[in-house]
């Protein structure tokens, strides 16, 4: 039933309630009122159900929208700092050195080159030239986000497993939060599920490792 059909049911139960207190002012003294009818309590417990499943998925959905949303702007913290280490040095570090230099960076994110759960957790992977860093978060809603900066002027391969991927930063997104990880990125994703950024895909995709 839609919501547009709410008022509708509500105001029936409210002229029923009416007619039933109404009905109950004109009980003779000394005998006790009924109370509700079955009927009536049926429709009030069917209203609550109804209200409850419209309102639920919506809860449901704002609390995962905000939860991935967490999870993309930790990626997008750690994605500023990786460039400013680019810019000085003319490359992205090795995996292993990015996550130490990140995280004295963005102390209040915890960086490693496995895979990592929910949390303020990132993954990280670059490539063997340096041009390619890749950046990897979970969100509590079971998604997996990343974020890849190819830095080269032209199209780099095998990134992560990833075939292809153009310059610039690509955005991605898949239902696999429980094995997120910076360097199996091939595994989850091919490169036509990624956007160019800036910004994230409205939702992930269904696929996952």
């Amino acid at each position: 039933m839609q919501a547009s059909k709410m008022p509708g049911i509500l105001r029936a139960v409210a002229e029923s309630l009416n007619r039933r207190r109404r009905g109950g002012e004109e009980v003779a003294e000394g005998e006790t009122d009924a109370g509700f009818t079955l009927i009536e309590l049926m429709v009030v417990l069917l209203i609550m159900a109804i209200l409850l499943a419209i309102a639920i998925p919506t809860f449901l959905g704002v609390k995962g929208g905000a939860q991935d949303k967490a999870a993309q702007s930790n990626l997008n913290t750690a994605l500023t700092s990786a460039k400013a280490l680019y810019a000085n040095n003319g490359s992205y570090l090795p995996a292993t050195a990015m996550v130490t230099t990140l995280g004295s960076q963005e102390p209040e994110l915890t960086f490693s080159t496995g895979a990592v759960t929910p949390g303020a957790n990132i993954s990280v992977w670059t490539s063997s030239d340096g041009n390619v860093l890749v950046l990897v978060a979970a969100s509590q809603s079971g998604a997996c986000w990343a974020v890849v900066d190819n830095s080269s002027t032209s199209a780099e391969t095998n990134v992560a497993g990833v075939a292809s991927l153009n310059p610039g930063d690509s955005y991605t997104g898949w239902k696999d939060a429980n094995t997120c990880n910076a360097s199996a990125l091939g595994a989850a994703t091919t490169g036509a599920q990624y956007q160019a950024g800036p910004g994230f895909p409205a939702t992930p995709y269904t696929t996952g490792y």
